[in-house]
């Protein structure tokens, strides 16, 4: 390829892939990939100087203020650090270090965190500000969201007139496997890896959101410290550790031979720290001689990070078994014979889906190249085709549940394969938390905790069965008691009454999402008239199509959902529509609501209006007749009054409501 098509094409891959990490936090290209494709665009620019423009990634340290935080310019600039991919590379830095400087130097070892790099700002003793790193330069302001941090003392033993302290913000891998599990549950997306997590966590608006992810943070290095001086790296971290900070763990190394054994140590019993790793750094230890030698535009001439290559092995495909998740996706996943891998032994390795399977080719009794993903979850890179035995055969996924014997049937949008069964088992958590939920059943109280508890004690095995719970037996629960148990079977009654709208929602059926509820239970009035629809009936709904109508058959006619909606109809739940509108006024007008509204939220004004006949949509368009805007109103305001629709404050759409 032509050097300069190079150069560009390098470009618009790592902006992208910048882009995706730091503004939107997923992930799109392995941080060893992005390091090596960013070292040959630097050597291609340095080759082709007058090729070097403004907005090239190797001309910024990194990173973008998005929208709602506040900008901070930091005092002294958070800088990045120069890569090494090798053991050479690494003795090469310490032989400039060294020869730069007049006798013996001393290098201090520390695992590099995996997370989000952040600054600590004390006045007196007293935390008042915390920022992202950003560009190095500029950052966010998320002191709240870092104040849910526990391991940040608040205030200091020893008050300063001003201290800055820099750290990484990371998610403990066991709340990470927690959290994701509870995504899961609520049909939410999962996080890639816990450095993923801790992004979106801090830069969360709420900080409540923020404190329930439990974060963490570990703290290495003083970026000033009025009315204090430290003579070396190590005498700053242990006045740090005075101070109450979690501190990064480092050994003081005086070779390059020394380094590069703890180093490999560290990433030996990787595992055995509680945050992720993905390599180690490497910093001259005496901070007169840090100034002596200075930073480039980039980088402090210094200190550089140590990049654990991904670490592959051969191991066999011994066996692909399926596992259900609680959305009732079947994920495959490889058996393989017993390997040594980052740390720790590998048993078996994600498929991921059928496509990944089918793309590569993977086998059982294959061998196969193994490494871990981001250093956590196994997966299978190649097949090593030379060694292929006789006889194997392309593996498919089953056409039935293998927990439920329900049919399976792939996502419309995506790779998934689903489980359809009303009353799977390996779906159960996410049924009942769904089923329970604000905008189904809206039974309060049974939270996800509460359902784990109620499926644990087997009490519940499906969603009828919350109707038969005895006040008794749920009150000996863990953290449930006499009245809460009371409380909860009160909720649980009154939700019998709830319209035959929610109940479809509730069900969880593919494409039958609450506006289609709404939609079918007013057009066909009962569930009974539900089950004698054919697809056609459906169809001739307006806002149903296709994919949906077949969907809603298929769910409606197999054993386990007729199962389930008589088990609910003997338990005495309500299979009617009882919601009428209560008039026609808006007709054929489409709303689109953003923004915080004062006086009631945006479900009740959305409820308002489709109670006069007209429609709540969730995107501008031509077809819009009116934006009711709140506070803070964003995107979808300025895509109105570029297409020129009417826009009406809280109050002017009260009155369009009163005079309807």
């Amino acid at each position: 390829m032509d050097e300069i098509l190079e150069i560009q094409q390098l470009r618009r891959e790592l902006n992208q892939a910048n882009y995706d990490y730091y503004v939107l936090d997923n992930p799109t290209l392995s941080d060893y990939d992005f390091d090596h494709k960013l070292r040959r665009l630097e050597e291609l620019e340095a080759a082709h100087p007058d090729q070097v423009t403004s907005d090239s990634p190797t001309q910024r340290v990194g990173g973008k203020v998005a929208e709602g935080f506040q900008e901070v310019v930091h005092q002294v600039p958070l800088e990045s650090l120069q890569d090494v991919f090798s053991i050479e590379e690494l003795e090469e830095f310490g032989a400039r270090v060294t020869g730069a400087l007049e006798g013996p130097a001393e290098f201090d070892v520390e695992p590099k965190v995996d997370g989000l790099s952040v600054a600590l700002e004390y006045r007196d003793g007293v935390f008042v500000r915390g920022a992202t790193r950003g560009d190095g330069r500029v950052g966010e302001d998320v002191t709240e969201n870092l104040k849910t941090i526990r391991s940040i003392p608040l205030r200091l033993p020893e008050a300063l007139p001003h201290l800055i302290v820099r750290g990484e913000v990371f998610m403990p891998k066991a709340v990470f496997g927690k959290l994701n599990e509870e995504r899961e549950l609520n049909g939410e997306a999962l996080f890639a890896n816990p450095r993923n997590a801790a992004a979106g966590s801090m830069r969360q608006l709420d900080p409540k959101i923020a404190a329930a992810r439990k974060l963490d943070i570990v703290v290495f290095n003083i970026q000033l410290a009025e009315g204090k001086t430290f003579a070396t790296h190590t005498e700053a971290l242990e006045y740090l550790e005075r101070q109450h900070f979690k501190v990064i763990p480092r050994s003081l190394c005086s070779t390059m031979e020394e380094a590069a054994r703890y180093i490999a140590e560290i990433g030996d019993t990787r595992e055995k720290f509680s945050y992720d790793i993905d390599g180690a750094v490497v910093k001259l230890n005496n901070l007169s001689d840090r100034e002596t030698l200075g930073s480039t535009a980039k980088f402090p001439r210094w200190a550089a990070a140590y990049k654990y290559p991904p670490e592959q092995k051969e191991s066999v495909v011994e066996d692909i078994v399926v596992q259900v998740g609680r959305t009732g996706v079947l994920t495959p996943k490889a058996i393989v014979k017993a390997v040594r891998l980052a740390g720790t032994t590998v048993t078996n390795a994600t498929l991921h889906n059928q496509d990944f399977i089918s793309e590569k080719d993977i086998r059982i009794g294959d061998t196969v190249l193994v490494q871990k993903a981001g250093e956590i979850i196994p997966e299978i890179v190649a097949v090593v085709m030379e060694k292929r035995p006789g006889g194997t055969r392309p593996y498919h996924l089953p056409g039935q549940c293998p927990v439920c014997g329900a049919p399976v049937a792939r996502d419309e949008d995506g790779a998934h394969i689903r489980c359809t069964g009303a009353e799977c088992p390996a779906q159960l958590l996410r049924h009942l938390a769904h089923f329970a939920s604000r905008d189904a059943m809206d039974i309060e109280g049974l939270g996800p905790a509460v359902v784990e508890a109620l499926v644990n004690a087997g009490m519940v095995r499906t969603p009828a069965d919350l109707y038969r719970l005895d006040a008794q037996a749920v009150a000996g629960l863990e953290r449930m008691g006499k009245k809460s148990a009371e409380n909860l079977l009160s909720a649980i009654e009154k939700s019998k009454e709830n319209d035959l709208s929610r109940l479809l929602f509730a069900f969880g059926i593919r494409q039958v999402g609450q506006k289609a509820g709404k939609i079918l239970a007013a057009r066909f009035g009962s569930m009974d008239a539900l089950l004698a629809a054919g697809e056609e009936d459906f169809t001739a709904v307006p806002d149903i199509g296709g994919i949906t109508a077949k969907s809603l058959l298929e769910w409606l006619h197999s054993p386990q959902s007729a199962h389930l909606i008589q088990s609910l109809r003997d338990a005495g739940v309500n299979m009617e529509s009882r919601e009428t509108p209560a008039g026609d006024a808006l007709a054929g007008k489409t709303f689109v609501l953003t923004g915080s509204l004062e006086q009631f939220t945006r479900d009740e004004a959305g409820a308002m209006i489709e109670a006069q006949g007209g429609k709540v949509s969730g995107s501008v368009s031509k077809k819009t007749s009116y934006v009711v805007a709140g506070e803070a109103a964003g995107s979808k305001l300025r895509k109105a009054e570029e297409l020129g629709i009417p826009v009406l404050s809280e109050t002017e759409f009260l009155q369009l409501l009163q005079n309807s």
